[in-house]
């Protein structure tokens, strides 16, 4: 294949990269693995383009070689989750534990790398890659995941996709019916059945997060929140439940957060920031976590901290450092 060739059929692939970058995030759990799984379909498919006879769409061809990338990614034992998927909330006072590694956890993906230019397919996608979710989906063996999420977010048919994982129709069928049943167990996020907020009102939320958590006022923060409102901070498998527990954290284990600098960002569908704590030289302030607010009935739900800046932070474009 010459290079003119080669580049047409790479601009082929290209549209369709952040809709199969959403699907295998779904998939893996991760932004850095969605990325790589998409770029090894890319190349797979660019390697057999030859044998692409059209008798499908470009579209559900790439899914297919996706869905393989995928598939070959999930044979190892380990599934992501969230710190509230793995054991009962902390006591607010207790010393943080030793972190765990980064493959154990979902993690968030940027706004840039999983929607379009579309607002209605972007409206769309944004309850299936809410964190709850995500994690969800990581509960149901790999092949029954790739069925849920071609079925039930892609709305590809049963024999679209038993063409895609070489199964009969009736064995997707099956598969669907018992991931549909471990999704009805382990899927207990009452923000999926919450009806969503304007845009004005998450604007107004949003802005007194930021307001408060910038004047470190606990008691105004804590008012935004519901009265379940749950905070992790992965890699540490810690995570404290309630208005009280949210403020006794933030004022003791996470007072070194006083006076933190939030810039906004976009992950998951949801307000986002790149948030910058103080550093020991004044004027600068340095990463200290993307943050994913959850949101549910007009109050926050989830205080999501990632902290593992190193990695995440370019990838959501953020600098190294924030001055004054």
């Amino acid at each position: 294949m010459n290079t003119a060739v080669q580049d047409d059929v790479l601009a082929e692939f290209e549209p369709h990269r952040r809709e199969l970058c959403a699907y295998a995030y779904r998939m893996l759990g991760s932004s850095f693995e969605a990325e790589d799984a998409v770029q090894d379909a890319f190349t797979r498919a660019w390697k057999s383009y030859a044998s692409f006879e059209g008798r499908s769409s470009l579209r559900s061809w790439l899914y297919k070689i996706t869905t393989n990338v995928c598939l070959d990614m999930l044979k190892g034992p380990q599934r992501r989750a969230r710190p509230m998927d793995l054991a009962p909330a902390s006591d607010a006072g207790s010393p943080l534990p030793a972190p765990e590694p980064d493959y154990m956890w979902v993690e968030p993906i940027p706004d840039s790398m999983a929607f379009g230019a579309d607002p209605a397919a972007a409206a769309e996608a944004k309850d299936t890659l809410r964190l709850a979710f995500v994690a969800a989906v990581q509960h149901l063996p790999a092949k029954q995941r790739a069925v849920m999420l071609m079925r039930e977010v892609l709305r590809f048919s049963a024999a679209e996709t038993a063409e895609a994982l070489q199964l009969s129709p009736a064995s997707v069928n099956s598969a669907l019916q018992r991931a549909k049943a471990t999704m009805e167990k382990v899927n207990t996020d009452p923000a999926a059945d919450a009806p969503p907020m304007d845009d004005a009102d998450v604007r107004k939320l949003v802005d007194g997060y930021v307001s408060a958590f910038q004047a470190y006022d606990m008691e105004a923060l804590t008012a935004l929140c519901t009265q379940d409102v749950n905070l992790s901070m992965p890699p540490f498998p810690l995570w404290v439940e309630g208005r009280a527990g949210v403020a006794e954290f933030m004022l003791g284990t996470g007072s070194a957060c006083r006076d933190s600098r939030l810039v906004p960002v976009g992950a998951n569908g949801l307000p986002a920031f790149g948030h910058y704590k103080p550093s020991d030289e004044p004027g600068l302030w340095t990463p200290w976590s993307i943050t994913v607010l959850e949101l549910r009935d007009g109050h926050i739900a989830g205080l999501n901290y990632f902290l593992d800046t190193a990695r995440l932070f370019p990838l959501f474009g953020l600098p190294n450092e924030y001055r004054e």
